[in-house]
Parts: C-alpha cells; sequence; structure tokens
C-alpha cells in the first residue's frame, strides 16, 4: 500500500499543510533547527470542525516523514476503570519512546482533557489527564523532542487550560474549499465518466 504524503495527498488546506510540512522538515533533520537556536515542539493541536482531515493529516506527516504512527482516541477511555486509562498513556508513551523519531496521535482530545464542570471530573479522567501532562512534560525534557504528539479537537475551548499550554502550537483545519471538493470527487470518481460543474 503507498504511503500517505502530505505534498501529494492533501489538497486545499494550503495554509496547514505549510505548517505541517515544516514538522516533516523537523522530524527528519532536528538538528537544522537546534544548530540555529530553534525550540524543538513537544506537541501540536490540530482544530477544525468534524470532518475535516486532522486524522488523515497526522497520518499523512507520519508517512513523509517516514517516521512510526501511534494511534489513539479519547472516546477509547471513556469507560476506563480507575488507573486502567493512566496506565495506557504511559504504556503508549513508553512504546513511543523506544520507536523516537515517531508521532502519537490523540484524537478527540476533548474527550479526554476537558475542562473541569460544575460537577468536578472523575477519579478515572483526573488521573489520565495528569498522566498526559508528565508525559507531555517528559517528552520535552528527556527525548529532545523526537516524540511529537498531535492532538485532535472540534472543540479547544471545553480542553483543559495545563493541557493547552502542553501544545507549542495550534493549528486550524478548515472544511474544504470548492477546488478541494473537486479534487477529492476526481479522486473517487476514478474512471467513471462524471460531470463536476454543479457537484462542489
Amino acid at each position: 500500500q503507498r504511503q500517505m504524503c502530505i505534498r501529494d495527498s492533501v489538497k486545499g488546506v494550503d495554509e496547514a499543510k505549510g505548517e505541517l510540512v515544516e514538522i516533516v522538515e523537523y522530524l527528519r533533520s532536528p538538528a537544522k533547527f537546534t544548530r540555529l537556536g530553534g525550540k524543538l515542539p513537544k506537541g501540536l493541536l490540530l482544530v477544525g470542525p468534524p470532518g475535516t482531515g486532522k486524522t488523515m493529516l497526522a497520518r499523512a506527516v507520519a508517512g513523509e516523514a517516514g517516521v512510526p504512527f501511534f494511534y489513539t482516541s479519547g472516546s477509547e477511555f471513556e469507560e476506563m476503570f480507575v488507573g486502567v486509562g493512566a496506565a495506557r498513556i504511559r504504556n503508549l508513551f513508553n512504546q513511543a519512546r523506544k520507536c523516537r523519531p515517531c508521532i502519537i496521535f490523540i484524537d478527540e482530545i476533548d474527550a479526554l482533557c476537558g475542562a473541569r464542570g460544575e460537577g468536578g471530573e472523575s477519579e478515572a479522567s483526573r488521573r489520565i489527564k495528569t498522566e498526559i501532562l508528565v508525559q507531555m512534560q517528559g517528552v520535552g525534557a528527556s527525548d529532545s523532542g523526537r516524540v511529537l504528539v498531535l492532538a485532535a479537537t472540534n472543540t479547544p475551548y471545553q480542553l483543559d487550560q495545563a493541557v493547552r499550554r502542553r501544545f507549542d502550537k495550534r493549528i486550524y483545519i478548515p472544511l474544504p474549499d470548492e477546488a478541494a471538493r473537486a479534487h477529492m470527487f476526481k479522486v473517487h470518481l476514478g474512471e467513471t465518466p462524471h460531470d463536476l460543474t454543479h457537484a462542489v
């Protein structure tokens, strides 16, 4: 199967793509950045409406950089017993450190690290959030940034403030424009005869 690459697999989000191409270069040659006094990122937050391709973008960054991609989703932890979710987060980061440089992608991070509501938060949620904060701090301190955390959310304002501060940059992923929608139709229609004049 052909590896997904951000330069030729992603269309219609040129500004976001430009920023993520820089991350590809960083993963390939971090010395270029540190030699000039640049700061290696710990994490990037991908923000945008549902269905805009945030997960695809993260996979494309890993594909073009040629690094392992570790995926997890906030919804997978919703029914975790106390301590189990935190242990899974810890194991995920431990596995990633063995494969660095690599990308950890946390989809729906707001489900894991939401801001505390009026009713407080469960002990399981608190432990998961604390573990993510600890692990991301460790990535910056001991891994020289070679474990990069990407996370996606539709609702950044619902994220815990301490978690938001762990992400060095926020990248907005908009809905596809007309040219991007036409491109997607053409890719999926292939050789099938079609007329996209009024379809996008």
